[in-house]
C-alpha cells in the first residue's frame, strides 16, 4: 500500500514540478527550425505579466501575443538577434530574462552584492557590538559586607 502511495505522490509532484510549456497548437509553427528558434528565443524572453516566468513557460495572454510576435518576425525573416532588437526597441530591456550590463541596468546588477554587503557590514557591527558584553561586566566588585552575606548563604545551602 506504501508503494502506491510512493508511486502517486512521485506522479503528482513530477506533474506539478514540471514546466508549464503553455505554448498552444495554434501557435506552432510548420517549419520546425523556426519552430525551434522561436522557443530558444521565448526562452529568453520575460513574461511581463509573470515577471519571473519566460514566455514560453506563461499562460498569461501577454505572453501568447509576444510568442505570436516572435513567431511573425521569424517568419517575415528576422534573424534571432533581429528579433530580439525588435521586442527590446518595443518593450525595453526589462523583458529579457538576463538584461544586458550597461548604464541603464546598472542597478539590476548591482543591488544584489549592494545588499549582501550591507547585511555583511550590518552582522559585523552587530558582533562587534556583542563582544563588549560579557556577563556581569557593568556592575562593581562586591563590598566586604556582600561578600560574607554571600558566603553565609552558600554555607546555608551546604547544609
Amino acid at each position: 500500500m506504501s508503494a502506491i502511495r510512493l508511486a502517486a505522490a512521485l506522479a503528482l509532484s513530477a506533474l506539478v514540478l514540471s514546466p508549464a510549456l503553455a505554448v498552444q497548437p495554434d501557435e506552432v509553427l510548420s517549419n520546425p527550425a523556426l519552430e525551434s528558434r522561436a522557443r530558444d528565443i521565448s526562452k529568453d524572453l520575460r513574461c511581463l505579466v509573470c515577471q519571473n516566468q519566460s514566455i514560453d513557460d506563461s499562460n498569461a495572454p501577454l505572453a501568447r501575443d509576444l510568442r505570436i510576435l516572435v513567431r511573425e518576425r521569424l517568419t517575415a525573416g528576422d534573424d534571432d538577434a533581429g528579433v530580439m532588437a525588435y521586442v527590446t526597441a518595443r518593450y525595453g530591456d526589462y523583458v529579457l530574462l538576463r538584461p544586458p550590463f550597461k548604464a541603464t541596468t546598472l542597478v539590476l546588477w548591482i543591488a544584489p552584492f549592494a545588499i549582501l554587503a550591507l547585511g555583511g557590514l550590518a552582522t559585523a557591527l552587530f558582533l562587534r557590538g556583542r563582544r563588549g558584553v560579557t556577563a556581569g561586566a557593568d556592575t562593581a566588585p562586591l563590598s566586604e559586607d556582600e561578600r560574607r552575606r554571600l558566603d553565609a548563604l552558600l554555607r546555608k545551602d551546604d547544609v
